[in-house]
């Protein structure tokens, strides 16, 4: 994604603050991108060992792992322990001059201390709300922790990627992750444009499981609308011939044609 700014040179979303209190992929990928488009972004770590993600290799690049650099770029830290009255009441500054605030940890751990959503609007309505898990807020797993190989077979998505005749294969990435933090993004920025217009602010309630249900798209459909469950076709298309790879004389090489003229 390219974001071009205007003739000042400043990003899209130059003067709002995000207030991240996410770790490991997916709430940290939704403030990478946030901040990407010219957004302060306040990253609160663990006061001992920061982001779990910091110590997440080989390969490292000084004392940081690749892993973490990946998707905190443009990012400010500051390690804050909330459990601590001092901190706490950092942590209370901080969010009341903050316009977003992003956390994933378990649903109920933001309440549990003092800092749910309820917690926060009653005295700051305009605030948007973001909270990445892995099964949402409510409902009789939302207590699960949710990790992206889990979700890739429970959203369906590695029962369709793999060889036709071989097992269900997990994704290189953890996609569950990156589109979660994708969608919340995006729901971050419809919620700023709201409060543009109304001055209030939003609960944003983001799952792994959901993001990952988005992605299975037209297989979805397809099942949906002939009732035959979705095959692995390995690198071919169900709907789409020829779309995938073919093995030449001297290496592989990917093919697509979305129609006839092509």
């Amino acid at each position: 994604m390219t974001v071009t700014a205007g003739s000042n040179l400043k990003g899209a979303l130059e003067g709002v603050t995000i207030l991240d209190l996410t770790r490991v992929l997916s709430g940290p990928y939704c403030t990478m991108l946030l901040a990407d488009m010219g957004a302060r972004v306040i990253k609160i770590e663990h006061p001992e060992h920061g982001d779990d993600t910091r110590g997440w290799g080989p390969p490292f690049l000084g004392d940081e792992s690749a892993y973490f650099l990946s998707v905190n770029r443009n990012k400010e830290s500051v390690t804050l322990d909330f459990k601590h009255p001092k901190g706490r009441d950092v942590l209370n500054q901080l969010i009341e001059q903050v316009d977003v605030l992003v956390e994933n940890f378990r649903p109920g751990t933001m309440k549990r201390a003092g800092f749910g959503y309820n917690d926060l609007a009653a005295r700051l309505p305009n605030l948007i709300y973001a909270s990445v898990s892995g099964f949402g807020q409510t409902g009789p797993r939302h207590t699960q922790p949710g990790y992206d190989a889990v979700l890739q077979a429970e959203g369906g998505l590695m029962s369709i990627t793999g060889d036709a005749d071989g097992p269900a294969y997990r994704l290189g990435v953890a996609i569950s992750d990156i589109t979660a933090g994708m969608f919340a993004a995006s729901a971050v920025l419809a919620a700023l444009f709201a409060c543009e217009r109304t001055g209030e602010g939003q609960r944003i309630d983001m799952a792994l499981l959901d993001s990952q249900v988005a992605l299975l798209s037209y297989a979805a459909s397809n099942y949906l609308v002939s009732g035959q469950v979705p095959e692995r076709h390995g690198n071919s298309h169900p709907n789409i011939v020829p779309y995938q790879a073919f093995k030449a004389q001297d290496t592989y090489f990917a093919f697509a044609a979305g129609n006839d003229q092509q």
